[in-house]
């Protein structure tokens, strides 16, 4: 009995030792696994933002090691230069001269072209033509070309109605102007219709390219916020220039009680405040609502890619509910875009109209001038 008492006490004693190391191999190749898995898995925030985002390449379908090249244009510490986006990939350094180029991969200026000065990273002046800028510049090209090709066709046939993609510009033409511009403008609605009929094209044209997947499409510029931005500030400008002597009246000394403008200008800041604010809601509104759009079909997508760990059939059922999902976000977005484009175009006719109030003086002044045109008719 005391020796098995003895031979017990030793096992007890020596266990924990022998256990120790064996433990330590299976954390190890614990830490191995997850490293390896890590390794293997998809960066699904770097995929969704690579693609929502701005690039110096266009992505190749099905294959996003490979890209389009478009023209990197920058002025550095020595001037401009000039070259292919293409010699910057994978990480590449390119020396143009005495100048040494290269893609950011962290920091401030993550993805962008940066002049390497002294061993530091220097952003120069950059005026690359970009994914967006490319897929604007098609916008345009595409706009122009159809509204032409429109104008040519009424010209040469005033009687006739057309057909196909003409019958559907000037259906489109027809409900922005008249449903939309001169029911709100009135008499002045010639003068601000090539604008905002423009302005609805544009931004119908760039949400639907940004719904394809392939070149010429797939590039996120509507959900690019200093694109919408622009656009706003177009209305913005438009809206204040042309500006009536009543509209900058009711925001300077606005039709109140005097105690609310005088001596504390309560109303003019509100007012004030109210001219920045109807540019931001036309920013934000067209933003969010692409970006939007966007993300929830690529998060759709990825979602095969999150539980393709899980096990084949979970994977193959995932899949097929997230490509059904993704489809069918595809044809809500088609009409998002057009939506979109109208909402744009609605809100800044409202603001111009409201800038070309004559008030009650103005409109009993033009109610006379009219008067006996009126009567000889």
């Amino acid at each position: 009995m005391k020796k098995l008492l003895l031979i017990f006490a030793l096992l007890a004693a020596w266990l924990p030792l022998a256990a120790e190391p064996a433990e330590q191999a299976v954390e190890q190749a614990l830490d191995q696994t997850r490293e390896e898995t890590a390794e293997e898995k998809p960066d699904l925030k770097e995929i969704i933002f690579e693609h929502l985002g701005d690039g110096y390449g266009w992505e190749v379908p099905f294959n996003h090691h490979k890209r389009i090249p478009l023209p990197v244009i920058v002025y550095g510490t020595d001037g401009f230069h000039l070259f292919s986006s293409s010699r910057l990939e994978h990480g590449a350094v390119y020396t143009d001269g005495n100048a040494v180029f290269k893609l950011a991969t962290e920091g401030d200026y993550k993805g962008k072209v940066v002049e390497i000065v002294d061993g530091k990273e220097i952003k120069p002046w950059d005026i690359s033509i970009t994914k967006n800028v490319c897929a604007l510049m098609i916008a345009c090209v595409l706009v122009i070309l159809m509204l032409i090709k429109l104008a040519d066709w009424n010209k040469k046939n005033p009687y006739k109605a057309p057909r196909k993609l003409n019958g559907i510009t000037e259906f489109l033409v027809e409900f922005i102007y008249n449903g939309v511009i001169k029911s709100t403008l009135k008499n002045k609605a010639p003068k601000f219709a090539p604008y905002l009929l423009t302005v609805f094209f544009f931004i119908f044209f760039m949400n639907l390219l940004g719904l394809i997947v392939v070149f010429p499409g797939g590039a996120n510029v509507t959900g690019n916020i200093a694109i919408t931005l622009v656009l706003a500030l177009f209305t913005f400008f438009i809206t204040n220039f042309y500006g009536t002597k009543h509209y900058w009246k009711e925001i300077f000394w606005p039709d109140v009680p005097l105690w609310l403008k005088f001596p504390i200008p309560i109303m003019q800041v509100i007012e004030v405040f109210g001219i920045f604010t109807k540019p931001a809601a036309l920013t934000v509104r067209l933003f969010a609502n692409m970006m939007g759009g966007h993300m929830i079909v690529l998060i759709l997508t990825m979602l095969i890619f999150i539980f393709a760990a899980m096990g084949y059939a979970v994977a193959s059922g995932t899949a097929v509910i997230s490509v059904a999902f993704s489809v069918f976000m595809l044809m809500i977005d088609v009409l998002v875009s057009f939506i979109q484009a109208y909402v744009f175009t609605m809100l800044s006719t409202i603001f111009i109209a409201l800038a070309q109030e004559e008030g009650e003086h103005g409109a009993h002044e033009k109610h006379e001038t009219h008067k006996p045109a009126a009567e000889a008719a």
